[in-house]
């Protein structure tokens, strides 16, 4: 019997991480096994993927040693980072850094590195269409994934870069889903206009990865851009008023207004959504869903994840 390739998967326990960590265990005949990477090893989740089979080792972004440690006689690597955890563009950065470094200690042969646009390749930190924000971001929490990408490259590291999108799960645990307006309707607000945005169920992130590490070295050095579907804000709308039963509109929104709104991260937000809206073509250009589809067979549509997570959608 041939030994499994190690996939030593960072953020297991989390949204992307944690998808690719299923999606290996759930294939028992695929040549992979999963070492996943946490913080606690005894967190509930970390023990739930430990039940299924996976490695869970202690590790810690922040911690280049214990990278080292866990990366050690792994075949393949996800690395990610956690922006929302921290707020800091810079510690992202340096994250990214500390795994490129691990991975090239280590000698994996393949990394999939989670990473987003470097926004200010298109609008300039002296382009005024959109705020600077922390001094030299236009969209902190994509462009310093964006900015890490050279370190795998530099360093000589086999990586494919992921390009994730929107997570439509973002409805339930992130506070975007349909809320009450004074007239007592259910609105989704955004500042898309009329373009539509890339989305995918954050579950198939870690498929389509693991479609990625089965292709073996096809995709090594590569950029690979990922969705479920593109969607205006009002066929999201309606697909959300059919699977909840009830009327939802959409509410397009300036992109100063969003940023306005004034919860953690609106203007890093408004920002993005400016972003996608205002180069939309290249945008959903570099999310091909029959790319996605190749990787990933079993990949859902708004419509098909709706049916299965429409009861999770708090209604505010």
């Amino acid at each position: 019997m041939t030994e499994k390739k190690i996939i030593a998967v960072v953020g297991a326990t989390g949204a992307q991480g944690g998808g690719l960590a299923r999606a290996i265990l759930s294939d028992p005949a695929g040549g992979f096994t999963a070492r996943a990477l946490a913080r606690d090893p005894n967190s509930e989740k970390a023990r739930e993927l430990a039940k299924l089979g996976a490695e869970v080792v202690a590790a810690d972004v922040d911690d280049l040693k214990s990278l080292k440690r866990a990366f050690h006689g792994a075949y393949g690597a996800y690395c990610v980072t956690f922006f929302w955890a921290h707020f800091s563009p810079e510690r992202e950065l340096a994250n990214a850094t500390a795994m490129a470094q691990a991975a090239k200690d280590a000698g994996v042969q393949h990394v999939i590195w989670s990473t987003l646009e470097d926004t200010r390749k298109w609008v300039p930190l002296a382009d005024s269409r959109m705020p600077t924000l922390m001094g030299k971001y236009k969209v902190p929490h994509f462009d310093a994934k964006g900015e890490a990408d050279h370190v795998f490259t530099d360093l000589g590291v086999p990586t494919t870069f992921l390009l994730t999108s929107f997570y439509w799960d973002n409805f339930i645990y992130f506070g975007m889903g349909p809320k009450k307006g004074p007239d007592g309707k259910l609105a989704i607000t955004l500042p898309m206009g009329d373009k539509k945005l890339p989305a995918i169920a954050v579950e198939d992130i870690g498929k389509c990865a693991y479609g990625i590490l089965k292709k073996g070295r096809e995709f090594i050095g590569k950029t690979v851009g990922i969705a479920g579907e593109h969607l205006t804000g009002s066929e999201m709308a309606a697909a959300l008023s059919r699977a909840l039963g009830q009327d939802v509109r959409y509410n397009a929104v300036p992109a100063d207004a969003y940023r306005s709104f004034g919860f953690p991260g609106a203007a890093d937000l408004g920002n993005m959504f400016q972003f996608k809206r205002d180069f939309n073509e290249y945008f959903c250009g570099a999310r091909k869903l029959d790319v996605a589809r190749r990787l990933n067979p079993s990949l859902q549509t708004f419509e098909q994840w709706l049916t299965q997570n429409k009861n999770r959608i708090p209604l505010e």
